[in-house]
């Protein structure tokens, strides 16, 4: 057999593709991580104003106009009400003007993201000494000592997304892509949830009582965990069941390629570019990093959207999964496993076991 022939033989015009989708995957990885995270730079973030109001309509009116749009500024109406806003995460800081002395008091919140407080703490300090004013800085929510730059929640919640789509993907390369039936896709999502439960819990347990890593409820991270390795799970089996073995890596795409860099983990998201931040809350890295550091340090405020978000993962990708299960399958169809085993070969007859048998 000449050397054509046997390059033919190994590389399956199937197995270039999946190749080239690789390839094209790579790189999309690397366009994704670095345009989000090259130059990360302060626009419009949620800041408060509270002084009296001829010097706060004065400074609202300078922030307002400073290069680039690092703040999108509001008046607030006291010192309390500005840290009940950064507690609720409605605002990410706060400047409060004393217009009897001249040190002014910046509310700053470590615990969403020690990058975006520190880089307030250094805007203000050189707003202020252009004013001869000083500032000091108060911390309302500050990460904990264990948790550097506060990216804990951000591991953690990673760490449960990779554990979702590996568990779900190995549950389709196993037995075939789509299950044989309605029975078994439903032992597989129940296969999922039992999965889910244990890797949430134990992902609490580690960040929380073992390592110290991160504050508030061990149930909280447990049951946000469960329902973050579901999601990310149940979508996985979701694309699958739709696209065969090129769903995984449609998963990787959405949860790792697109979903990391815009989880606001790295950076907070009023630090990066328009497109990650506006995709980064309604993926499960996004929407789990949010969550996790609102049980963490905010007391569990404005965690509604988030869980509604990985909801509508977990129930969309049960539902596709279910959908796909009932259809009829052409004849010789969902022999993945055997397609990526030698021909004639035992990953033949496991394909052929799996597509009967998922």
């Amino acid at each position: 057999m000449s050397l054509v022939d046997e390059l033919k033989s190994a590389v399956t015009p199937r197995a270039a593709l999946l190749v080239v989708g690789v390839f094209a995957l790579q790189l999309l990885f690397i366009t994704s991580y670095v345009g989000a995270l090259h130059h990360p730079k302060p626009t419009d973030v949620p800041f408060g104003v509270v002084g009296p109001q001829q010097v706060s309509t004065v400074l609202m009116e300078r922030l307002e106009k400073l290069p680039g749009d690092p703040l999108d500024p509001r008046v607030v109406a006291d010192a309390d009400e500005a840290r009940d806003q950064i507690l609720n995460r409605d605002i990410d800081g706060a400047l409060i003007v004393d217009p009897r002395g001249r040190t002014d008091t910046l509310l700053v919140a470590s615990g969403g993201g020690t990058v975006l407080s520190s880089t307030l703490e250094q805007m203000f300090t050189r707003l202020e000494a252009a004013n001869q004013r000083t500032v000091r800085t108060v911390d309302v929510a500050p990460a904990s000592p264990q948790d550097f730059d506060g990216l804990s929640a951000f591991y953690l919640v990673v760490g449960w997304c990779v554990g979702g789509y590996i568990c779900a993907a190995i549950l389709a390369i196993s037995a075939g892509s789509r299950p044989a039936n309605r029975e078994r896709a439903i032992i597989r999502l129940g296969v999922l949830a039992l999965y889910s439960a244990l890797g949430g819990l134990g992902g609490a347990i580690i960040v929380g009582p073992i390592l110290g890593a991160l504050p508030g409820s061990v149930a909280a991270l447990w049951g946000l965990g469960t329902l973050v390795v579901f999601a990310v799970g149940a979508a996985t089996l979701a694309l699958q069941s739709v696209f065969g073995i090129v769903g995984i890596g449609l998963a990787i795409l959405l949860v790792v390629v697109a979903g990391n860099p815009s989880a606001g983990g790295a950076f907070p998201l009023p630090m990066l570019p328009p497109f990650w931040r506006a995709i980064g809350p309604y993926l499960p890295p996004g929407a789990g990093t949010w969550a996790a550091r609102s049980i963490a340090y905010f007391k569990g405020n404005d965690m509604t959207a988030s869980m509604v978000t990985l909801a509508v993962w977990a129930v969309v990708g049960s539902g596709v999964t279910l959908v796909m299960s009932s259809l009829r399958r052409k004849p010789g169809t969902e022999r993945i496993a055997g397609e990526v085993g030698a021909p004639g070969g035992a990953g033949e007859a496991g394909g052929a076991g799996g597509a009967r048998t998922a």
